[in-house]
Parts: C-alpha cells; sequence; structure tokens
C-alpha cells in the first residue's frame, strides 16, 4: 500500500510512454502527480495516452504538471505557442495577457493536463540575471503584477491551475538557482515594493498555486532559502498575507537545494516549512522518488514533521484537482486558428526597432551572420539554429549569403570583404553571454549597413551597437513576424 504522505511529492517520468514497470511502481508509490518535460511530450494520440496511463496507475485525482510559460520556455510545440513575457509586457495589454494563458492552457488540457508552472511574476531588476531574463513580464513590479496576474487568471478560466513564480522573488539574482544558492540581501521594505508586490496580487486575486524560489533572503531567514524556510512560507505567504492556494517547491534537484539537502531530505523540510508539494525530478532515475518518500516517512516516524502537516497539505492538492479535474477538452480547428491569428498578431505588435535600420533590396545580396546552434540549459529545452534563421530569411531576400558561426568568424569575414556594399544582419540567437565572435563581428559591421536581429536577449543589443530589432522571442510566429518587417522595410 503506497503511504499517504507520498501525495505530497510531484515526480517525472524517463520517456514519452509509461511502460508497465513505471506504471506498477507510480501505482506502489501513490505520489500526487507528475511533472511532464520535453522528453515526454510526442505526438497528441500517444502523449493523452500518457498521461491516461499516470492517472490510472496513480490510481486518485492526479495533477498533471508542465512548464508551458510561453517563449523559449515550451514543452508542448505543436500548438498556438504563446509569446514571451516580456514581448506582452512590450505590448502592455491586459486583455492579451489574459489570452495568452488561456491559449497556453488550451494547448495544456487537450491532453489532460492540469497544471501549468507558469508564469513568472519575477520582476527583471537585474540585467545579469541568467535565468529569467524574457520570462518577466518586465522590470515595473506593477504591470508585472498588473500582466502576470491577468495571465494566471486566463489559464485558469480555460481549466489549467497556475503556478505563479519564483516566490518571493526570482528577478534580482545573478545566479541561477539550477546551478546554485541565490541569496537576495535586501531590505524588507525594498521586497515589499518590488519583489514582493506581484505575488501579493495573485494571493489577492486567488491564483490556485504558487511555487517557491530556492533562494536566501536573509530579511526574512538567514539560514534557509524561501523553498525550506518556515518564516517565508507560513509566516509571511499563509499568516500574513492569508494565502490558502497550493504552494509548491521549486524542483528539489537543482543544486541550490540538493547539494545542501541530498538524496529527499529536503522534502520533509520543505512540506514542514509550509509547502504542500515537494516537485522532484530525477530526469529519468526513479529512485530519486523513492528516496524522497522515504524522507518523508523517516520525518513523521521521528516527530520531525506532524501527521497533521501532511493531511493539511493533501487536502490542498484534493481540493486543487476537484477544482482543475484535468477532463481532456478537446481543441478545436476554428479555435487552433483564431489563436495562431492572435500568436501572430502579437509577434509583429512586440517588435521594437532600435536606430535606423538599412534598406534592404530582395533583388541584391544581403548577408547573414548567425551563430549555427546556441546554448540551452536551466528551464531552456530548445533554440533557434542558425539555418531555420536562414531559412525564413531567404523566403523574402533570395539572394541571402549565410555565415553560419561557430568559434571561427574567417568565413563571416571572408562575405564582408566579398560584398563591401551588401548590408549584413548580424543575428543574436542565445540566451547567455555573447560569444567573442559576435562581438568581433559587431566591429566589423560598425562602417556599413548593418542590422542587429536580436532573436532571444535584448540585453545583446546595448552590448554591440547596432541599429537592431528586438523580437521578444525565435518561435515561428516571431520569424514571421520579422521577415514581413524586413520584407517591408
Amino acid at each position: 500500500m503506497p503511504h499517504f504522505s507520498a501525495r505530497t511529492l510531484i515526480t517525472d517520468l524517463p520517456g514519452p510512454d509509461l511502460t508497465p514497470e513505471q506504471g506498477r511502481f507510480l501505482e506502489r508509490s501513490g505520489f500526487g502527480g507528475v511533472c511532464l518535460f520535453t522528453r515526454n511530450f510526442s505526438s497528441l494520440q500517444r502523449t493523452a495516452q500518457l498521461i491516461a496511463d499516470i492517472r490510472q496507475a496513480l490510481g486518485h485525482d492526479a495533477l498533471i504538471a508542465t512548464d508551458q510559460e510561453g517563449g523559449a520556455v515550451l514543452r508542448r510545440l505543436d500548438v498556438p505557442m504563446p509569446p514571451t513575457p516580456q514581448a506582452l509586457g512590450v505590448i502592455g495589454s491586459e486583455a492579451a495577457a489574459f489570452e495568452a494563458g488561456a491559449i497556453a492552457a488550451r494547448g495544456l488540457l487537450e491532453l489532460g493536463i492540469n497544471w501549468n508552472y507558469a508564469p513568472s511574476l519575477d520582476v527583471n531588476i537585474n540585467p545579469l540575471n541568467p535565468v529569467i531574463g524574457e520570462r518577466a513580464f518586465g522590470a515595473d513590479p506593477s504591470e508585472v503584477a498588473r500582466l502576470g496576474v491577468a495571465w494566471a487568471l486566463g489559464s485558469e478560466s480555460a481549466g489549467v491551475m497556475s503556478a505563479v513564480k519564483h516566490f518571493p522573488g526570482h528577478g534580482d539574482t545573478a545566479v541561477d538557482s539550477h546551478l546554485g544558492l541565490p541569496i537576495v540581501d535586501k531590505l524588507r521594505s525594498e521586497l515589499e515594493q518590488t519583489e514582493w508586490l506581484p505575488f501579493k496580487a495573485a494571493v489577492a486575486a486567488g491564483v490556485g498555486s504558487i511555487m517557491t524560489a530556492h533562494i536566501v533572503y536573509p530579511a526574512l531567514d538567514a539560514l534557509e532559502p524561501a523553498t525550506l524556510s518556515r518564516p517565508v512560507l507560513t509566516g509571511l505567504l499563509r499568516e500574513e498575507w492569508g494565502y490558502g492556494g497550493v504552494i509548491v517547491t521549486d524542483a528539489s534537484d537543482m543544486q541550490a537545494i540538493a547539494a545542501h539537502h541530498p538524496n529527499g531530505q529536503a522534502a520533509p523540510l520543505a512540506l514542514a516549512a509550509g509547502a504542500d508539494a515537494v516537485l522532484n525530478c530525477g530526469h529519468g532515475d526513479l529512485v530519486t522518488h523513492t528516496e524522497h518518500a522515504e524522507a518523508i516517512e523517516r520525518a513523521l516516524e521521528r516527530g520531525e514533521l506532524s501527521q497533521e502537516r501532511v493531511a493539511q497539505a493533501v487536502s490542498r492538492l484534493s481540493a486543487a484537482a476537484l477544482r482543475f479535474p484535468g477532463q481532456p477538452r478537446p481543441y478545436g480547428a476554428e479555435q487552433r486558428r483564431t489563436d495562431e491569428s492572435g500568436v501572430a498578431n502579437w509577434a509583429r505588435q512586440a517588435l521594437e526597432w532600435v536606430g535606423t535600420p538599412p534598406r534592404l533590396d530582395p533583388s541584391q545580396p544581403v548577408l547573414l551572420l548567425v551563430p549555427s546552434t546556441a546554448e540551452v540549459g536551466g528551464p531552456y529545452g530548445d533554440s533557434l539554429s542558425g539555418e531555420a534563421l536562414a531559412g525564413a530569411l531567404r523566403t523574402v531576400f533570395p539572394h541571402l549569403w549565410v555565415a553560419l558561426l561557430d568559434e571561427d568568424s574567417h568565413f563571416a569575414l571572408s562575405l564582408l570583404s566579398r560584398f563591401p556594399n551588401a548590408p549584413a544582419l548580424l543575428a543574436t540567437t542565445g540566451r547567455w553571454a555573447l560569444p567573442n565572435v559576435l562581438r568581433q563581428l559587431a566591429a566589423e559591421l560598425q562602417n556599413r549597413p548593418a542590422l542587429h536581429l536580436a532573436l532571444w536577449n535584448p540585453e545583446h543589443v546595448a552590448a554591440l551597437g547596432l541599429p537592431a530589432v528586438i523580437t521578444h522571442g525565435f518561435r515561428p510566429a516571431n520569424l514571421q513576424a520579422l521577415v514581413a518587417a524586413l520584407a517591408g522595410g
């Protein structure tokens, strides 16, 4: 018989199918749900079957979760793709944010997914932040609150519970909590004016769940990150703010937690602090899920965690499953067309121009200098290849010459020499630090017609110092909007 306390664990699975052995494992364990990642998504029918099999194995109203934030953080890619929150911040429309959340939900509920770990309510006030950036609605706490809560309510109106994250705020860090333990050492008064404002708005709006941050906030707790901090989760969120929804942790395998509390030891600590669900990702290794369940049981036996606290957590999770049952809802062709049209319209509205772009003549040579690939990591599962960008541009610039950049700029420099009067498009397609080759080429382009295509990180625009167009995303709708704008310019 599975232990009742295992209902507080949200686990993951290795692949796109539930094998008989994995099904028996889930049945024996009785976890509260499963979080799906890109590796779990395949065809509509196959993924729907995976989710049906998970529900059958768990034998109760399981919560099936994923991260369908929009922009670069998307797990299901064969449905209309919501824009980056940053793009919605540029547009500034509460109605657009609400509809973007609903679009994300429609693509999930078609499969039976009833929990979306989105949106980010982090305030993007640190340009060196390695992991938030375009996942945030902006740098103004009031705007983040207005648009982020609208997005969350849009999702919930379409039948998928939202988990706003990363409480109490990941926007002013220079450390990625996937890799280390960030510290936000700010006065409580500063936190109230900035980081906390969007989350207080989410609490007031009754958003279904909140995800914790693996970050230490000395103003509240000098020792433990928010995920494991009773002063943060129970003292601030529950008692001071009166939040009654589900509190779920960010993944316990992230180094900010796992490096200090290995082998599932963080699970009972998070529950004792006030969390209701502990997200644990094994990336294909199911042993870690058992370790977490056993750690909770040991804590109960030793009196380090009370049965009442576990019962309270399970009660909240059951209430959430009743409110968001995850009954698959067909995503009709007409609705999909409407949603695709909305996404395309937002992509056009989100284009931002910096400086004066050169004139591009489709009948003449145009040069594209673009990295062949871009690094991913943390929450990011995919990126834009240089060849994909070239393919999109060739539809309107048939005389496009392409230099795919790795570390070597030799071919790019030879193209610039061969076509001294041709306009050059220098594309940045990555989230992280700028490769040196791009800086070198930007210096070469200062005295000729050139345009920087900033397809992911807007912070790269100032660093390269060229006229630029910022797309706020690299998904198909962004490429179509970009190509149309370049052709019309």
